[in-house]
């Protein structure tokens, strides 16, 4: 009999998919002072977790890339992951539609450091990024408007509708950036979209109303029920145990309204 692949093995694995050349650049300098952490990071970040059947490779680098952009405090892992989501197949254009999902939920810093780390991993990877800059001077809020209709079945016209009589300008500029300008964007799908969000949203783990919505969207725009528990558990690597098991409680909410 064939031993079945150890942790470790299945682990380092995905690490070659994700990192390529220089996939164990990271372990390596572990080793004087924290050999464990090494091993932990393969045999359970990889092993376990990243190479769970519920949601693709492809489908997590991004989602991983989306959520260190909206956290902000880890420029070398960002800029691993940047290299792991090219090393997957990801477009540089795709993985910039990604991180510009900050802007909405982490604001303009976190998004600007995390494009700027996507600049010097495309530089250093020989890459010649040619972006189409979005035209300019049509109408914003009927975009957002319809942006808001595709992809929210209802959860965020509600919400715009509660701040009415509180801060309308508010509501319009959600209309008008968040969905208008960023989330009607073209270069990832809907599905990558939401998922990327639901990630982002639980690593910043201050925003359930929100995270709500954007797994109640991810649903509607087809994303499955294991995909999003994936998601979230994954996020547990990059923002602790705490935050998957806040959003796992608000998964369960919204599934539950949806039996």
């Amino acid at each position: 009999m064939t031993a079945s692949p150890s942790r470790y093995e299945i682990g380092i694995d995905i690490l070659k998919q994700v990192g390529g050349d220089n996939y164990d650049a990271p372990l390596n300098s572990l080793q004087d002072i924290a050999p464990d952490l090494a091993r932990f990071t393969v045999e359970f970040g990889y092993g376990e977790v990243m190479s769970r059947a519920g949601l693709d490779l492809k489908t997590r680098q991004i989602s991983t890339v989306a959520a260190l952009t909206a956290m902000g405090n880890a420029q070398p892992q960002l800029k691993y992951h940047i290299n792991g989501a090219l090393n997957v197949g990801w477009e540089p254009s795709s993985v910039i539609e990604a991180m510009l999902l900050s802007a909405v939920y982490a604001g303009f810093p976190a998004t600007l450091n995390g494009v700027f780390a996507a600049k010097e991993v495309f530089q250093t990877r020989g890459i010649v990024f040619a972006p189409t800059p979005s035209p300019v001077g049509d109408d914003r809020y009927a975009r957002g408007m319809r942006a808001i209709e595709q992809v929210s079945a209802g959860a965020g016209a509600a919400v715009i509708q509660s701040l009415q009589d509180i801060a309308p300008d508010l509501a319009r500029f959600i209309i008008e950036f968040s969905y208008g300008d960023i989330i009607s964007r073209p270069g990832i799908d809907n599905r990558t979209r939401e998922l990327a969000t639901v990630a982002i949203l639980t690593v910043l783990g201050n925003a359930h109303p929100q995270l709500k919505v954007h797994i109640s969207a991810a649903l509607n725009v087809g994303v499955s029920r294991q995909e999003i528990i994936e998601v979230i558990q994954q996020m547990a690597l990059y923002a602790g145990f705490p935050s998957a098991l806040n959003s796992v409680g608000a998964a369960r909410e919204i599934f539950s309204r949806n039996t």
